[in-house]
C-alpha cells in the first residue's frame, strides 16, 4: 500500500511538471514577438544632386548690366566709335534640360537705353542707343556637385535704335541722325552657378554679343531659375 502512494505522488508530480511546461509554453505563443527595429535611410548629402530633377522644363529671369561703344554711324562714326555708355538690362527665358549636361533655350531681352553725351573736335551733343528682341540659346553644363559651370552660344534677333543730338548740326538742335534697324547677332557666355533644394539655380554669367551696328557689347548677367 505505502509503494502504490508513493508512486500515486510520483504521478501527480510528474503531471504538474507536464502542465506547468504546457502553460509557459502557451504565455510564450500567446506574446507577440518583439518588432525588429527600424533602419533611418541615411540623410542624402546636400553636395549630391537629386538624381530626379536631372532634366525638364525650367523658367527664369535675369538683371544685369550692358555695355556698349557706338561703331562708324554715318557721318559721326569718327565721333563716337571712341564711346561708350552702360545701362541696365534685364531678360526672361523658357528652357528645357534634355540631361545634366545639355539644354536649350528662349530668351526675351531688353538691353535698356545705355545713353551719354560727347564733345569732340567740330561736333558735340548726345546719343542714346536701345535694343530688344529675342535669343536662342544652346547650353552646356558641367555639374560639379551643387555647384556648375556653363557656357553658351545662340543668335540674338534684335530692334536697335540708335539717336545722336549734335548741337552744331542741324535746326533747333532736333535728332539729327537716327539710325532704326533690325538685324541679328551672335552671342557667347560662360557662367557658373549652384543649385539649392535640387531646384532653384542661382548663376552669374558674362555674355558678349556680336551686334553690326555697336561695338564691344556684353553683359553682366544674375540669373535665377526654377527648375521643374
Amino acid at each position: 500500500m505505502f509503494p502504490s502512494i508513493r508512486g500515486s505522488h510520483l504521478i501527480a508530480s510528474t503531471l504538474a511538471m507536464f502542465a506547468l511546461a504546457a502553460a509557459g509554453t502557451v504565455r510564450a505563443q500567446e506574446v507577440p514577438p518583439a518588432p525588429p527595429p527600424q533602419q533611418t535611410p541615411p540623410a542624402p548629402s546636400p553636395s549630391a544632386p537629386s538624381e530626379a530633377n536631372t532634366s525638364g522644363p525650367y523658367v527664369g529671369a535675369s538683371i544685369g548690366q550692358f555695355n556698349v561703344k557706338i561703331d562708324n554711324l554715318e557721318g559721326v562714326g569718327d565721333v563716337l566709335e571712341e564711346l561708350d555708355s552702360d545701362d541696365a538690362a534685364f531678360k526672361v527665358f523658357f528652357g528645357w534640360r534634355f540631361n545634366p549636361y545639355l539644354a536649350l533655350e528662349a530668351d526675351y531681352v531688353d538691353l535698356g537705353a545705355p545713353n551719354g553725351n560727347f564733345d569732340a573736335s567740330g561736333s558735340s551733343g548726345d546719343y542714346e542707343v536701345k535694343l530688344s528682341g529675342f535669343t536662342g540659346y544652346v547650353i552646356g553644363s558641367l555639374p560639379l556637385g551643387i555647384f556648375e559651370l556653363s557656357a553658351k552660344v545662340g543668335y540674338y534677333f534684335h530692334d536697335v535704335d540708335v539717336k545722336v543730338d549734335l548741337d552744331n548740326v542741324g535746326s533747333g538742335n532736333g535728332n539729327v541722325i537716327e539710325s532704326d534697324n533690325s538685324g541679328e547677332a551672335f552671342v557667347y557666355g560662360v557662367g557658373a552657378g549652384v543649385t539649392f533644394f535640387d531646384h532653384l539655380n542661382a548663376k552669374v554669367e558674362y555674355e558678349l554679343m556680336d551686334i553690326d551696328e555697336v561695338d564691344d557689347a556684353y553683359v553682366l548677367w544674375l540669373t535665377g531659375a526654377w527648375r521643374f
